[in-house]
């Protein structure tokens, strides 16, 4: 485990409700650099809100989030900074269907880092080469396959060269056959040495990339250990009940 100064995000007593539903009810995790985590649990036990309040996407409703030791600032100034130092990667894609996989994946490093048109160009190409999709440069989101689109978003964070990476369960809307393909491309990114925060329910890949799993449920990180204590000792009765559903599902 890297040293406390490694520290890339502290999560302190994150709470988040909507209305009068509490979903987020006092999450506590620090992320070092460097470090993947895996955040296991059934539908609805607040992995998704969890990683939208990281990057602000929603609001938390106490409790805070600091980035390299500070807190952002709530004016938009902050939290573009903050969205730029951590990309996230969509359930659903969010690609522009109107633009080409090299322009959806172009777009804000001009507009937002002001690239020059070659020069995001150039590592767009180079993005979609390292996920595999240098020949569908050209290609409009509507004619590649879910993982190819999905893949073209995680070409698309990329771009950012982001700090930390966010997944919400990037292989959740893909047929069974094109889940491997993006996994692929997320462990080459983790052997890499990238920060990843990924909600998932694919256990064999979270058991071999993961250096650390938390068990989300009700709202709390129930458990959280090594992949080999947690899924092979867990501690909790409720994980014990998570793991013995969803392994035999597997």
């Amino acid at each position: 485990m890297k040293a406390a100064t490694d520290v890339i995000l502290g999560i302190d007593d994150l709470r988040k409700s909507f209305g009068h539903t509490e979903v987020l009810k006092g999450i506590h995790l620090s992320v070092n650099e460097g470090e993947v985590i895996g955040l296991i649990g059934a539908s609805g036990s607040g992995k998704s809100t969890l990683l939208r309040c990281i990057n602000r996407l929603e609001t938390p409703t106490t409790g805070s989030v600091a980035f390299r030791g500070a807190v952002p600032g709530v004016g938009m100034g902050g939290l573009d900074r903050l969205r730029r130092e951590i990309g996230m990667v969509f359930q659903r894609f969010n690609l522009f269907p109107h633009l080409t996989a090299l322009e959806n994946v172009t777009l804000a490093p001009r507009t937002v880092l002001g690239h020059p048109p070659e020069q995001a160009a150039q590592a767009g190409r180079e993005l979609l080469d390292r996920v595999l999709l240098a020949e569908k440069a050209d290609s409009f989101p509507g004619e590649l396959s879910g993982g190819q689109q999905q893949r073209v978003a995680i070409a698309r964070a990329l771009a950012m060269n982001p700090a930390v990476l966010l997944f919400d369960e990037p292989t959740s809307a893909l047929d069974p056959e094109l889940v491997g393909e993006v996994l692929e491309v997320m462990s080459s990114l983790a052997k890499e040495g990238r920060t990843m925060l990924i909600a998932t329910h694919e256990m064999g890949f979270c058991r071999q990339v993961a250096h650390r799993v938390c068990f989300l449920d009700g709202g709390i990180i129930l458990e959280e250990g090594p992949p080999s204590e947690l899924f092979e000792h867990p501690r909790e009765p409720r994980t014990r009940e998570f793991l013995a559903r969803v392994l035999r599902k597997n």
